[in-house]
């Protein structure tokens, strides 16, 4: 007697039901899933590709990993805010030229205005020049929210405009010319020699926050669901989640701890700090850089906003229906309006980070950011169709995009190949991202 369809034991249905009832019971994204999968392709890739090349690849190593979270800090920043901008189906291109003329604004008000009015080296230089830098941001973003929501023009015209616009802006406040150096305070924001990274042990204090954070989260979450009365995670689930957030966690703070200063450094450090050297050397580790922190903090407000506050749930309410959100009674020119306000104070922050790790402003810096933001948001699984996107996918993703650029970079490929690259993996997750919403209708 031949067994029935139903009655059949196939392995790999049984094993594709595990697959799934552990996802839907950790809740876990898979297209995150994938960008994890991707990165780590990615990082031992460019490892053995360095083995190959010359016996020595770097790209695992300490130093380069930290120098790498380093440069993806400017561009992470921006994409906390251009998640928002996608999922309320607009767009701006104009990021990387309001960076630029921010940094040169901020760049010139230290030189030439608040250093002969203060006195070089004051330590209300930086502070007020960082206090200029955001609200020139914000005004540039409410500006060009008030275009796009009141006046109607499309966001693409208007940031493109604003593409040129403030390109050309950054170059005649300066006439071309590169503003240096920026005050020592200011430069800490960008990872400089000495101050621009906390140390081990207040790295150390930083990652048990963290893990405290972890478990308030998961503790928040099973209050919240059975005051709502929603499904609650397996235990097995939630301690599963709790696991890989310590061991994450703890594994970066190691991380960012194994990187030393180079032997020449500490020894200027112990001079300055009037530090016996020991016979073997001195060991100093950097710990997490400045601008790394800023970018989480940024991450974690932006997520907060994103997810517990009535402005974000109106972004996604926008993007997903904008009709159905204005006859709820939502203020979507206001929304919009706030958002793009919002945006511009990001890339604010972001060219504070930037101008800080060059020590230096001018009208290239940025060029070309606009593109990689995009393209990291979108790698990070938001939505080119609006309504869908998360904070974290696209500071992942941008994690992604300088992990591509700086492994090409250490395996000498020319810049034309790098750029080749990048294009190529945002066309490549556009056509994933149709494939998913396929899918899923």
């Amino acid at each position: 007697m031949t067994q029935s369809p139903e009655k059949r034991s196939d392995p790999a249905l049984v094993q594709e039901g595990m697959i799934t009832r552990f996802l839907r019971a950790t809740e876990i994204d898979t297209r995150l899933l994938g960008m994890i999968g991707a990165l780590v392709l990615i990082w031992v890739g460019f490892q053995v590709a360095g083995d190959l090349r010359n016996g020595n690849g770097v790209f695992l190593t300490p130093r380069n990993l930290w120098i790498l979270l380093v440069q993806t800090a400017s561009i992470a920043v921006m994409t906390t805010g251009m998640v928002m901008i996608i999922v309320m189906r607009h767009i701006d291109l104009s990021v990387g030229s309001l960076l630029a003329f921010v940094a040169v604004v901020m760049g010139y008000s230290q030189v030439y205005i608040l250093g002969p009015w203060l006195g070089v080296g004051h330590p209300a230089i930086w502070i007020l020049s960082v206090i200029i830098g955001l609200c020139t941001g914000a005004l540039i973003g409410a500006f060009h929210g008030y275009l796009i929501s009141y006046a109607g023009i499309p966001s693409f015209i208007v940031t493109l405009g604003g593409l040129i616009v403030w390109r050309g802006a950054a170059w005649a406040v300066i006439r071309g010319e590169t503003v240096a150096p920026m005050d020592e305070r200011f430069e800490l924001m960008g990872g400089g020699p000495f101050y621009a990274s906390i140390g081990a042990t207040a790295t150390w204090v930083i990652g048990v926050l963290i893990c405290v954070l972890i478990l308030l989260a998961v503790r928040s979450g099973r209050s919240a669901r059975n005051k709502f009365r929603f499904p609650q995670r397996p235990i097995w689930a939630e301690a599963f989640l709790v696991v890989m957030g310590f061991a994450l966690t703890i594994g970066t703070v190691l991380l960012v701890n194994s990187y030393y200063f180079p032997p020449k450094l500490a020894a200027d450090y112990a001079a300055l700090h009037n530090i016996p050297i020991p016979e073997g050397g001195l060991l100093i580790s950097r710990g997490f850089a400045i601008p790394v922190l800023i970018a989480a903090v940024v991450g974690l407000g932006m997520t907060f906003i994103a997810t517990r506050t009535q402005f974000g749930r109106y972004i996604y309410a926008i993007g997903g229906n904008p009709e159905a959100a204005e006859l709820a009674g939502v203020n979507t020119r206001k929304i919009t309006l706030l958002m793009f306000t919002l945006m511009g104070v990001l890339a604010a922050v972001s060219a504070c980070i930037s101008s800080a790790r060059l020590n230096a402003a001018s009208n290239a810096l940025g060029l070309f950011d606009e593109l990689y933001v995009i393209a990291a948001t979108v790698i990070g699984g938001t939505s080119l169709a609006g309504g869908v996107g998360t904070i974290y996918g696209a500071m992942l993703g941008a994690l992604v995009m300088q992990s591509l650029q700086s492994g090409m970079t250490l395996l000498n490929f020319d810049s034309a190949y790098k750029d080749m690259a990048v294009g190529s993996v945002l066309v490549f997750a556009v056509w994933l991202d149709q494939i998913y919403r396929r899918r899923a209708n």
